[in-house]
């Protein structure tokens, strides 16, 4: 009989279709927060009146920003951005903006927390996690990109020395709230809107293909699918229909119930960690690239489960591999590593550190070694 134990995690409430100034203040009424720092993207900040709508709402509580991180969250990012909100003295931290900011954000309220004030520092994060103080001032998301970190207790981040991205983990770092108002998201560059959307898609469908999937997390992985793929075509034809923006952030938060649950995701991630991190390739671009080859590598072990995300997306009896590779190319996103600047020369080193990440050892089709990860390398190349 199958088990498992879904963990809901820290977050109190998520706000969707309601504009986010009148949801920020809100939700900083209801915490009671004083001292609100602003982590924000700096194009944002820089070119339109999102962030000034932000300081309205929220008043004599902004006590200091930060919008100068780096995509992929480098560590010394993170420590600059940790630095000013201690300066500052912030009782919670409010993001706007992309899935780096989120996670630098979690990152922050655990460097408070336990007194890194180094890039160096940070090791102690990644080595001593049952020793770690938990994060006091928490956070409060509003994304405008899919890539979903905004619903999960982990936290991606770039060391600068090794090229790595390790995950850094604790309970307390989920965000309080999450603010899903579309109408910000018409700033977002349309690739990164549409490739971060992607990216959601690899969650909805490593989720489901995996051995560890449930029908709890099918019935919410297989229904984000659906609204994804559906909303991220309609924005692709027309970029200022809010409502298909919504289906796709209501979308990303249905990707990520499967890790909620304990469900691993598989070498589409892994080896965008490495792809990311190493190459500086977008995260939405390396799930475009890696999931259709993936899919088809896998499908010996998987091809039932593949057959629902080929329902889901209205392709019944498709092979799942194809109905994803035609979709993205549809999108106008990479479908190869080289169209992404990375060539046979770089897949020795992909290989042997995806094997490092915490979801290719995972993947459905074992993967005992570097040589099964540079089949799906070639396929994709």
């Amino acid at each position: 009989m199958q088990s498992g134990r879904v963990a809901f995690g820290r977050m109190d409430a998520v706000s969707f279709g309601k504009p986010m100034e009148e949801a920020i203040a809100h939700e900083v009424a209801r915490i009671g927060a004083e001292r609100v720092f602003l982590m924000v993207s700096g194009t944002l900040n820089r070119d339109t009146g999102e962030i000034e709508k932000l300081r309205r709402a929220l008043g004599n509580k902004v006590v200091g920003e930060f919008d100068t991180m780096r995509p992929h969250t480098p560590r010394g990012d993170v420590i600059a951005a940790t630095a000013a909100a201690r300066e500052a003295k912030a009782d919670l931290i409010v993001t706007f903006g992309g899935g780096s900011l989120t996670d630098g954000a979690k990152a922050v309220s655990l460097c408070l927390a336990n007194d890194i004030t180094t890039p160096e520092g940070m090791d102690r994060l990644r080595d001593a996690p049952d020793t770690l103080s938990a994060p006091t001032v928490r956070q409060i998301s509003i994304p405008t990109t899919l890539s979903g970190g905004e619903f999960s207790a982990i936290s991606g981040v770039t060391d600068e020395r090794t090229q790595v991205k390790e995950l850094f983990r604790h309970p307390d770092i989920m965000p309080m709230a999450v603010i899903l108002d579309p109408a910000p998201t018409v700033h977002t560059p349309e690739w990164l809107f549409l490739s971060t959307g992607i990216r959601a898609v690899d969650h909805c469908v490593e989720g489901t293909c995996a051995d560890e999937a449930n029908p709890w997390t099918d019935a919410q992985a297989l229904q984000g699918l659906s609204l994804l793929t559906k909303g991220l075509a309609r924005v692709k034809e027309a970029p200022d229909d809010i409502e298909a923006r919504l289906d796709c952030l209501m979308g990303t938060w249905m990707s990520m119930a499967g890790l909620a649950a304990g469900v691993p995701m598989g070498a589409s991630h892994g080896i965008g960690y490495v792809l990311g991190a190493v190459h500086d390739v977008p995260h939405g671009h390396t799930s475009c690239i890696m999931l259709p080859y993936v899919m088809r590598w896998n499908k010996s072990v998987n091809g039932e489960k593949q057959a629902k995300v080929a329902r889901a997306m209205g392709c019944e009896g498709e092979d799942a591999g194809d109905a994803l590779d035609r979709f993205i190319g549809g999108l106008g996103m990479p479908r190869t590593l080289g169209a992404a600047g990375v060539h046979e020369e770089h897949f020795d080193r992909i290989a042997k550190q995806a094997m490092g990440t915490p979801w290719v050892p995972r993947n459905p089709r074992k993967i005992a070694g570097p040589e099964q990860v540079l089949e799906i390398l070639r396929l994709a190349a």
